[in-house]
């Protein structure tokens, strides 16, 4: 069996990838060693650059509908609330989605290998990878099927969305590099009532076993998040929710009523040297694992994805030279190390122990975190990197170029108007130029010559506030990236884009 791209594992990242590659008209093959998807909820957190992606598959609708919208984060204190951050402010200019979205991952898989199907592809279960050669112009990879049989296949690249102890990494032998947290971490969805379980986040600054309570979908559902100290961190294995320690719980005065679901796990913080490795790639926990601060990893995953689909799909396109896929590693790996030393910071921060420790969470923060997210600038800044929104693939090879604020390798802006949005377009997985303003005669002249579509907007304030250029010409990527920020408007800067880098766009 031949495949352009054989994909090892079905957990979000994978089946991502496997969405967008067949959206792309890519022949996929997605394996996982699992007899079933997950029946857990494990990541939560969906940011609004991940349901910015999402549009172009019409999914972020769903994700929206059936998921949870948190209105607020709260910071507690001695048992009672002493800082509160609200959401329905933040970012309500920069995105359609300026909120925390709560959307569990067996949910949230099922819903992906649901599209999935319905493209055609199914996720072939209880297929474990045994080992895969590269042989330069493909790649033979050996699975293992439940009846214990192997069989060969070979495809043209190989994708490990495959977790932390990923086989397509360990044969690779780019390493992976970093810590693990002395802590041991315990997840319990539970059924709950008291004033954290009011469909808001919770977190608790105390001295006390780190605790955060995420809400969920449906009355008085919540999930607990908190570490383990001390001698019981020695037998995490054996841990049941009541050897938790209570004193967190206490503080958020959380009453737990029944527990659906516990567990408990160590968290690492590490990114392996390389992305890429000939015809092999790694994606989301194959590649860079850490804290659970912020809800990255999921979201992080996703967009490593996205970013690779397009480029996979350009060239076994035959549109672009093999260097296209080195700009996978090039724009993703510089992301992936500041996320852990970010969130490594963060939560070091909310675990760390002693009285100077104590102090500064319990009286220092209280105080200064309400001031200083009084200012706008400051609760943007917040949303943004909290968000994704703010990740840029500026000073890498595909991005050239500025108009306005907006930089080659910039998120587009988004920009609201009275019946639509700019990123209305961008649900096309296609290079498109974007005119904010009028455009030239002879920029129209080309796109119409080289099969890119372009979108005019009649230009308003809001555009300027955004940070756009009147009249000039953004050049986005497949993956709504800006490539190319012209100030003139003139057709050459996209001609010579395109030729400097050898890629050229299907008829």
């Amino acid at each position: 069996m031949h495949s352009d791209v054989l994909i090892i594992g079905a957990g979000p990242t994978g089946l991502v990838l496997a969405l967008w590659l067949t959206k792309l008209g890519v022949k996929v093959r997605i394996v996982d060693k699992t007899a079933e998807p997950g029946t857990t909820s494990r990541a939560l957190a969906v940011h609004a650059r991940t349901l910015e992606l999402y549009r172009q598959l019409d999914l972020a609708d769903f994700v929206v509908e059936h998921g949870h919208k948190v209105p607020a984060i709260n910071l507690w204190v001695k048992g009672e609330p002493a800082a509160r951050l609200p959401f329905e402010t933040l970012g309500e200019d920069l995105t359609a989605y300026p909120f925390l979205e709560i959307f569990p991952q067996d949910q949230h898989e099922r819903m992906l290998m649901e599209q999935l199907e319905k493209m055609g592809v199914a996720v072939e279960r209880r297929t474990e990878l045994v080992r895969f050669i590269d042989e330069g112009n493909r790649v033979v990879a050996s699975l293992r099927r439940a009846d214990g049989q192997e069989k060969d296949c070979e495809a043209s690249y190989i994708a490990g969305c495959d977790g932390a102890r990923s086989l397509v990494r360990e044969t690779l032998g780019t390493g992976f590099p970093g810590g693990t947290y002395r802590q041991v971490f315990y997840v319990a969805d539970v059924e709950a009532a008291g004033p954290s379980i009011d469909g808001e986040l919770h977190g608790d600054l105390d001295e006390a076993d780190f605790l955060a309570v995420f809400p969920l979908a449906g009355k008085g559902r919540a999930r607990l998040i908190g570490t383990v100290r001390d001698e019981r961190a020695d037998r995490p294995d054996r841990l049941k929710f009541e050897d938790v320690s209570r004193r967190a719980i206490d503080n958020l005065k959380v009453e737990v009523k029944k527990v659906n679901w516990f567990s408990t796990y160590h968290v690492h913080h590490r990114v392996t040297e390389h992305f890429r490795k000939g015809r092999a790639f790694l994606l989301g926990d194959a590649a860079h694992i850490h804290s659970p601060a912020g809800g990255q990893g999921m979201n992080t995953g996703i967009g490593d994805a996205v970013n690779l689909a397009w480029k996979l799909a350009t060239v076994l396109a035959g549109c672009a030279p093999d260097n296209l896929l080195d700009t996978y590693e090039t724009e993703r790996i510089g992301f992936a190390r500041r996320l852990v030393a970010t969130t490594d910071r963060a939560f070091s921060f909310a675990t760390a122990q002693g009285r100077v420790a104590d102090i500064v969470r319990t009286r220092i923060v209280p105080v200064v975190f309400p001031r200083v997210v009084a200012f706008e600038p400051v609760r943007n800044f917040i949303f943004r990197t909290v968000s994704q929104i703010t990740l840029n693939y500026r000073r890498t090879p595909l991005s050239v170029g500025a108009a306005g604020h907006v930089h080659g390798g910039d998120r587009l802006p988004w920009v609201r108007s009275e019946d639509a949005d700019n990123f209305a377009p961008l649900s096309a997985m296609i290079w498109q130029v974007h005119v904010y303003g009028e455009a030239r005669p002879e920029l129209a002249e080309l796109c119409a010559d080289r099969n890119i579509e372009l979108h005019e907007f009649a230009w308003g304030a809001q555009h300027e506030a955004a940070g756009l250029a009147r009249d000039a010409l953004y050049l986005l990527r497949p993956d709504t990236y800006v490539a190319l920020a012209d100030p003139s408007g003139a057709p050459d800067p996209v001609e010579r884009y395109f030729a400097e880098r050898r890629l050229e766009l299907a008829r």
